[in-house]
């Protein structure tokens, strides 16, 4: 294995003159070189020392090893089938928790009947569907992002490297961001530098810079205060393996990275080509976590930081639990783990639970029940989500109107980690009240909120179920500011239509999920 004339091929790793040429990871960013890995001894020293690394791009060196392999081991125009067998099981066990790697090697040798030439197509062939599989499941990510996240340019954040160093080419979730960026939605991407080898400072933020995405590198420690902070809108990372359950094997770190985000309310996604899932895996419990060496740990440039009889604990990758998902994207589809979550949009599917009874309470009203919302568990959990991402760090409370805005905010509330404050008619709360009143059809009505119950210069999201006029969030909205605190935007599940309550509140960040007639 030695190091090539330097140049930027299109593509982290192909076929060149009787061997594998990659570029060597390790040497970024500070040089870019490329190896050549002529022998199945060079290629498997390659994945284990991380010159080549990345379940995608470990999976195609894979195919091309079984291609070294039958090169090395025909003559007389025959192949020893045992021994190129013998050296796809030791390509197979070079890294044990991506699946891509066996998958790699499982499918070139597929091909070995045909003879060398076959496997080195076959690997080829593999290198290109991997190009176009990174570019769809990119655009769909980047879809789903828009959707999730509309309107506004987006502080993403990723861990440990998803690009085309990652991959053939193009990449995964960074591929995801750098479409997000191509259409302008990105304000800056934080980058954690990813324990212990920084794949993360040496390599996403290299190919962010390449591109002139705006970036700011993230010590992984600080990942979840940056969130805390409002710092981060979505949070896109990779796979090496994911089990039928949706749980999810990928680079030490990812799993407390999914913890901060549902504490925070933010997506988390994963992009993954097809080839990583392990539909023959139950959950993630029967995923191998490999472990590195200590002094990774250890040691810095070469010079010990730590005690020498300190012992390690040095796991490359770690597990995500399916719940804490917000989508797996590959590049056929779009799969939501977390119970409740469905393909159809949301206001879909609350117009089509909403009932309708003519003539109730009296004659020529048409009331619109919302009691089956309520009856679903999975579109209330769904709906505070999408609320909870719309205001993602722009919000420090929830104030639900009586009563059944009662739901939707109490969810809201727990979902976000913040309080909840009660917004009751008159009567119906204790001690000292702010109280404000509010015109209806025929008469008025009048609001009350505990005194000191909304702290001043907070940010407070009003929520209700059904807007018609306004009056009722409007006035609200004007207790919020009484109390001094901001006003950061109201949600309703359902609008009528026809009433201009959407008038009332133009001042205000309006969020309806759903818009049914009066």
């Amino acid at each position: 294995m030695g190091a090539a004339t330097p140049r930027k091929p299109g593509f982290s790793l192909y076929w060149e003159k009787d061997a594998v040429m990659a570029v060597d990871q390790r040497a970024l960013p500070h040089a870019f070189e490329l190896l050549r890995l002529d022998s199945v001894d060079t290629l498997i020293a390659a994945i284990q020392n991380l010159a080549v690394r990345g379940a995608p791009a470990i999976g195609l060196a894979g195919a091309f090893g079984v291609a070294l392999s039958a090169r090395a081991h025909h003559a007389a125009g025959a192949v020893d089938d045992t021994a190129v067998q013998a050296d796809a099981a030791r390509l197979a066990a070079a890294r044990p928790t991506a699946v891509n790697l066996a998958w790699g090697v499982r499918r070139a040798l597929g091909r070995l009947p045909g003879g060398p030439q076959a496997v080195l197509d076959e690997a080829m062939q593999m290198v290109a569907e991997d190009a176009a599989v990174n570019a769809a499941a990119a655009r769909r990510a980047a879809e789903l992002v828009g959707s999730l996240l509309p309107d506004r340019p987006l502080r993403l954040l990723t861990h440990c490297n998803t690009g085309r160093l990652a991959t053939a080419a193009g990449g995964t979730a960074l591929g995801a961001i750098l479409k997000l960026a191509h259409h302008s939605r990105v304000a800056q991407v934080m980058v954690d530098e990813t324990r212990p080898l920084l794949q993360g400072a040496r390599l996403t933020a290299w190919e962010l810079g390449e591109a002139g995405v705006p970036y700011r590198i993230c010590v992984d420690s600080a990942a979840a205060a940056a969130m805390s902070q409002g710092l981060v809108d979505c949070v896109l990372v990779g796979a090496d393996r994911i089990a039928a359950n949706g749980d999810t094997a990928n680079k030490i770190g990812t799993y407390g990275l999914a913890l901060a985000a549902a504490r925070h309310g933010i997506p988390f996604i994963v992009v993954a080509p097809e080839s990583t899932w392990d539909h023959d895996l139950p959950d993630g419990s029967g995923v191998a976590i490999e472990e590195r060496d200590p002094a990774e740990v250890t040691t810095y440039a070469g010079t010990a930081v730590a005690p020498a009889e300190a012992s390690v604990f040095n796991p490359a990758f770690d597990v995500t639990p399916a719940e804490l998902i917000t989508a797996v994207v590959t590049e056929d589809r779009v799969v939501r783990p977390r119970p409740g979550h469905h393909e159809k949009p949301l206001r879909h599917r609350i117009a089509e639970l909403v009932k309708e009874f003519p003539d109730y309470p009296k004659a020529s009203i048409r009331y619109q029940d919302l009691s089956p919302l309520y009856a679903d568990p999975g579109l209330l959990a769904d709906a505070s989500e999408h609320a909870c991402n719309h205001f993602s760090g722009r919000f420090d409370r929830v104030v639900a109107v009586e009563a059944r805005g009662f739901a939707l905010g109490a969810v809201m509330a727990a979902r976000a980690g913040v309080p909840l404050t009660l917004v009751r008619k008159p009567g119906k709360l204790p001690g000292e009240v702010q109280s404000v009143s509010y015109a209806l059809e025929y008469g008025e009505d009048r609001l009350e909120v505990q005194q000191g119950a909304i702290a001043p210069g907070e940010r407070v999201v009003c929520v209700d179920d059904v807007l018609a006029t306004g009056g009722t969030l409007r006035a609200t909205a004007e207790l919020v500011e009484a109390s001094q605190a901001k006003v950061a935007g109201a949600v309703v599940l359902v609008t009528l239509s026809g009433l201009l309550g959407a008038a009332q509140l133009q001042r205000y960040d309006l969020l309806s999920l759903c818009e049914v007639a009066a």
